[in-house]
């Protein structure tokens, strides 16, 4: 049906998909906005502006997609930028962006003490506007704002992020414009966390990657660089698996990785293109309690800041230069 006539059906759109506004109020969340999405064809997913408009609960149907830490969604009000206090608010689901000027493991680079994986997901967006609305025949879902990693004296940048779906579709798209807004250059590194979890990631869930090459991170992920992309049942002591890839791009430059699991019958798609995102870092974790596939593309290898600069691979975006980062995610039943 078109507009006109599905309006004669509904009272509100909200009996077939849209956006649902509101405030977390217990525990650690407290205090935090929080939209959720339903995009009316059986995926729902919660957008936090407080956490950078990044994205907490997914689900495809009532089956759960996204792996969840023990803290929770988590205010950033718990942030602990030292060493490994990163993990103490690392909520995980969907997506956790890490950057902007820096991710990976704590380094000292020059004078700087860097924590792991960045300050971008402990600042809250501003300026948050919904702007869901039709257009021509597809009523499109639209969560904007601004998130901006700055100080004085030091770096600054600015992402304008939008996550956009269409009712109807079961697609989520991510546009992300960063921008150095400073009189100096500044560091650039970005990585895209997203964290799938069980049901969807089980011992019948297979991965399919588009790479050129695949690198073992560590002497831990070297014995499993033949099985990356197949996952056992839960296993007591195990010790994560990171993977580098690099990846190849069809002839319009985009690349994909898909995870699949048959027995569910749901395959998620995460697509991006090699220009800006050339790189795809994989987070094997088989723990017990701790069960998730990490898949983050990024645009530089997973290190630190200071090995980056020093292998002379650190990006920088001069004054008043853009970088835009485009991700699709889609979940279809198989």
């Amino acid at each position: 049906m078109n507009s006109k006539e599905t309006l004669t059906y509904i009272g509100n759109l909200a009996q077939l998909g849209g956006t649902r506004h509101y405030e977390l109020t217990d525990g650690r969340a407290r205090g935090m906005r929080a939209i959720d999405v339903n995009s009316g064809a059986g995926l729902k997913y919660t957008i936090l502006p407080d956490r950078g408009l990044d994205i907490s609960l997914a689900d495809f149907k009532g089956t759960n997609l996204v792996f969840l830490t023990p803290n929770g969604e988590t205010h950033p009000a718990f942030y602990e930028a030292e060493k490994l206090g990163w993990l103490n608010s690392f909520a995980a689901g969907l997506l956790t962006t890490c950057g902007l000027t820096y991710i990976g493991p704590p380094v000292t680079d020059g004078n700087e003490e860097l924590g792991l994986h960045g300050r971008y997901s402990a600042i809250p967006a501003k300026q948050v506007s919904d702007l869901s609305g039709w257009v021509g025949e597809e009523y499109h879902i639209r969560i904007s704002g601004i998130v901006e990693e700055a100080r004085l004296f030091g770096h600054k940048l600015r992402m304008e992020r939008e996550i956009s779906s269409i009712v109807g579709q079961n697609k989520i798209n991510i546009k992300d414009r960063i921008t150095n807004f400073g009189s100096q250059p500044s560091p650039y590194t970005i990585l895209y966390h997203m964290n799938l979890g069980y049901p969807l990631l089980s011992e019948d869930a297979e991965l399919f990657i588009q790479a050129s090459e695949t690198i073992a991170r560590d002497a831990d992920a070297l014995p499993g660089i033949k099985e990356f992309n197949r996952f056992p049942k839960p296993q007591p002591g195990y010790k994560e698996q990171v993977f580098h890839h690099i990846m190849k791009g069809d002839v319009s430059g985009e690349t994909s990785a898909r995870l699949v699991n048959k027995k569910s019958g749901i395959e998620l798609k995460i697509q991006f293109s090699i220009a800006s995102l050339p790189f795809l870092t994989q987070w094997k974790m088989m723990g017990e309690g701790e069960y998730v596939l990490g898949l983050e593309p990024c645009n530089v290898p997973c290190k630190d800041r200071k090995a980056l600069r020093e292998e002379n691979t650190l990006p920088v975006l001069k004054p008043g230069e853009s970088m835009v980062n485009r991700i699709e995610v889609t979940v279809e039943n198989i």
